[in-house]
């Protein structure tokens, strides 16, 4: 293919095209699966490539060497709501050769080779596969070499001139086809060659089911397809927010609306509520952190327990224990893919008011969450929070409502971020200036970075409150946009740059006295130092302490009022538990250590209180996403204020890495 070679146009193993018709892209990785098992796999679009929304074999015809020839009809989603989907009319042929590799080609199918003319379909665009497909060689003593092309002209002129980079990045290309094949591949690979019950009792499969479940109605509600039963509710004076309908048997059955106590819902309806907004110079991973870790930030609370009546009556009673909280909920980790771009999570939002009554017993609301996209050193991925409320039984086909966010960055190059924007977003938005200068460690030129994010919210409802429900929705996704722009207007690096109330660590004179204070303690406890020679002067020391290789992190002393919670904590501290500043101080000592761990924590606060220090053996704890980190050994000691009074108390988790 021209143009297509390695080096600086190559996403890892990924290499991309920039001199070919279309986007193109291609890659070689080696698998731990049979070319059989392989090509059914890579065949099955839809179950790995989230923006398919159909593939349908209308023919096959056999061939004289063994092989196949299929007729097929794909259908691809709309990522927003601004741009058509796209659909293909394709031949596919599959053949074995000699050396047992298995090859799979796919081209459109135009009638310029003397094929039919394929009629147009109404709401989609036409759009053409270049020659494309998949080389299956096996290999000795099993698993699978795999050489995958993809090659598409996705008809970019069809859509709005702002959004035409989506369609002519060959980067996007590779993320959405050539990695996501890749990604599948593996991840069955390992279930297959490890346990396949997870700790919540769940198959992976199942688990797997349940995140496609969540992508595949969220890109349903958001491209409205009549066809599905949607239709378009006129709109108030302006059309900032888009009304759909559906009344449809066949939704309401997929729903399966019902109240856990076995009597039927009254929902007999499902509105969906629908906008996209373009954003100037924010990292959509940064944006898409601060909707997951500050919900209450944009949410309503009232209208997550009415989104919750429509699935569920009765209290949900989950298993697990609490490994991750942002002020007012609490988030349990279900499962992560391979590479952990993608994170499935049970949301417990803590005492909800579902009805007046409520008011005096308020309950807990629980909502399944896929979130992907947090990574900022990924290229041109997209980053989406998708999430819908659960019942009590929470089975795997338990009734699934998608609302919730996709954001896309319109400009391929690299984002140049911090990975703790996020840091101090809490006092720009509630605080104001403060006369501090900013550290320049975030105002560096992180360029033009532009994105569009989508925002689609699901609401059951009964048919005679159409109208209500419409112009609550509408209201609600106006309010959630303006929230939006808010926080992202906090996060631009303009504003970082200029606005005295983001503090960083670096230039409060709290953070530097805190800093003074640990080494001090960690000397007089320890007998060494703890920081290298050299390193004097308050500045310089909470700079060489934020810069150490170890976690250090503090938490508070309120072990008999409240669970202690997470104060400071280092870059490396940040690194391991996968959160920020201001995320820190909402979760608890608890949180991170498994039950081992927290009864060796037990045992030794005594010694930590009238020794002064303990030493911890090496173990597994948890970051804020679940994720289990091992550290060689741990240290522990009392920081002492001047007066030589307790104010927290230090940990430092040495040679610590992911598990």
């Amino acid at each position: 293919m021209p143009g297509m070679k390695p080096g600086p146009d190559s996403i890892g193993i990924v290499a991309i095209s920039h001199g070919c018709t279309g986007v193109a892209a291609r890659a070689c990785g080696l698998v731990g699966l049979e070319p059989t098992r392989v090509a059914e796999l890579l065949k099955d679009r839809p179950s790995w490539f989230r923006d398919c929304r159909a593939v349908d074999v209308l023919n096959v015809l056999p061939t004289a060497n063994g092989g196949t020839i299929e007729l097929l009809y794909m259908q691809l989603y709309a990522p927003t709501t601004l741009a058509p989907a796209r659909d293909f009319w394709l031949l596919r042929y599959t053949s074995v050769l000699e050396d047992g590799s298995l090859v799979v080609c796919e081209r459109s199918l135009k009638n310029t080779q003397n094929g039919p003319s394929m009629p147009a379909v109404q709401h989609f665009v036409r759009a053409e596969m270049l020659p494309s497909g998949y080389l299956i060689r096996p290999c000795e003593g099993g698993g699978s070499i795999i050489h995958i092309v993809d090659h598409m002209d996705l008809e970019p002129w069809r859509v709005p001139e702002v959004l035409r980079p989506l369609y002519e990045s060959s980067t996007v290309l590779a993320q959405k086809t050539t990695m996501a094949a890749l990604r599948q591949l593996r991840q069955i690979a390992q279930e297959v060659s490890q346990s396949n019950v997870t700790g919540w009792g769940r198959r992976p499969a199942a688990l797997r089911a349940l995140s496609q479940r969540l992508s595949r109605g969220f890109n349903e509600a958001l491209n409205g397809f009549t066809d599905e039963g949607w239709s378009m509710m006129g709109n108030d004076g302006m059309d900032d927010v888009t009304i759909l309908v559906n009344s449809s048997p066949d939704k309401l059955m997929g729903l399966n609306l019902s109240f856990a106590n076995g009597f039927p819902s009254v929902s007999n309806a499902v509105l969906c509520a629908k906008a996209s907004m373009l954003l100037q110079n924010v990292p959509p991973a940064i944006l898409l952190r601060f909707l997951r870790e500050h919900r209450s930030e944009w949410a309503d609370s009232s209208i997550d327990a009415y989104s919750a009546a429509a699935v569920k009556v009765g209290p949900c009673s989950l298993p697990g224990s609490r490994v991750g909280g942002f002020g007012g909920q609490v988030i349990l980790p279900l499962a992560h893919t391979i590479e952990h771009e993608e994170f499935l999570e049970v949301i417990k939002l803590e005492g909800v008011a579902h009805s007046p009554e409520d008011a005096i017993m308020p309950r807990d609301v629980f909502l399944l969450q896929l979130c992907s996209g947090m990574d900022e050193n990924a290229v041109g991925t997209c980053a989406e929070l998708i999430f819908a409320p659960i019942d009590a039984s929470f089975a795997d086909d338990a009734p699934l409502l998608p609302s919730g966010f996709r954001i896309i960055p319109l400009d391929s190059g690299k984002e140049a971020s911090s990975p703790n924007r996020t840091l101090d977003l809490a006092s720009a938005l509630e605080i104001g200036p403060t006369g501090n200068k900013a550290s320049n460690d975030y105002s560096g030129n992180s360029g033009c970075m532009r994105s569009v994010m989508t925002i689609a919210f699901e609401f059951a409802f009964e048919s005679h409150m159409q109208e209500h429900v419409a112009s609550m929705a509408r209201q609600y996704v106006r309010s959630i946009i303006s929230s939006v722009q808010r926080v992202a207007l906090a996060l631009s690096p303009s504003h970082l740059s200029s606005h005295a109330g983001l503090r960083t660590p670096l230039g409060t004179p709290e953070a530097q006295t805190l800093a003074r204070w640990i080494c001090q303690s960690y000397r007089l406890y320890m007998g060494v130092e703890l920081l290298k020679s050299g390193s004097e002067g308050s500045e310089t020391i909470l700079k060489t302490l934020w810069h150490h290789s170890d976690a250090i992190m503090c938490c508070s002393l309120k072990f008999l009022q409240a669970l202690p919670v997470f104060t400071f904590a280092n870059q490396a501290g940040l690194d391991m538990l996968e959160t920020t500043l201001v995320a820190l101080q909402d979760i608890t000592l608890e949180k991170i250590f498994d039950d081992h761990g927290r009864k060796t924590l037990c045992t030794e606060f005594p010694q930590i209180m009238q020794q002064g220090f303990a030493c911890l053996q090496g173990g597994i704890c948890l970051s804020s996403m679940g994720r289990p980190v091992s550290y060689e050994r741990a240290v522990a000691w009392k920081v002492l204020n001047e007066e030589e009074n307790a104010h927290c108390i230090c940990f430092m988790f040495i040679n610590w890495s992911f598990v």
